[in-house]
């Protein structure tokens, strides 16, 4: 059986998984109170330093769950996420509005790379 490694852990969970090649890491948000792109930067930010704990990067991530408080911030996100993610390695992703879990969280990512 391979071997299961988790990171990063806070109060109730690991931010990362890694298992079988493959890392997951939980929805990762920004600083409640700025602004949909400030945030999107934030957590694309923790992105990197969570996959390079893994043994990933931005170039490896096969799926994107995006989750906005209010989809109005969509063209703002994707102005930051466009920036930041090599367009002929752009995973698969799905998008959504949802309540955030505290007030003034606008965006939040879930991830699932291959560690190579």
């Amino acid at each position: 059986m391979t071997p299961i490694r988790r990171f990063d852990f806070d109060t109730r969970i690991h931010h990362g998984v890694v298992h079988n090649g493959t890392v997951y890491l939980t929805g990762q948000v920004g600083t409640p109170g700025c602004a949909a792109a400030e945030q999107m930067q934030e957590v694309l930010d923790k992105i990197d330093r969570l996959l390079a704990k893994a043994g990933s990067r931005r170039e490896n991530i096969l799926h994107v769950q995006m989750w906005l408080d209010d989809i109005r911030d969509f063209d703002a996100v994707n102005r930051v996420w466009d920036a930041w993610i090599p367009m002929d390695h752009a995973p698969a992703r799905s998008s959504g509005e949802g309540r955030m879990a505290r007030p003034g969280m606008l965006v939040e990512l879930i991830v699932t790379a291959a560690v190579c």
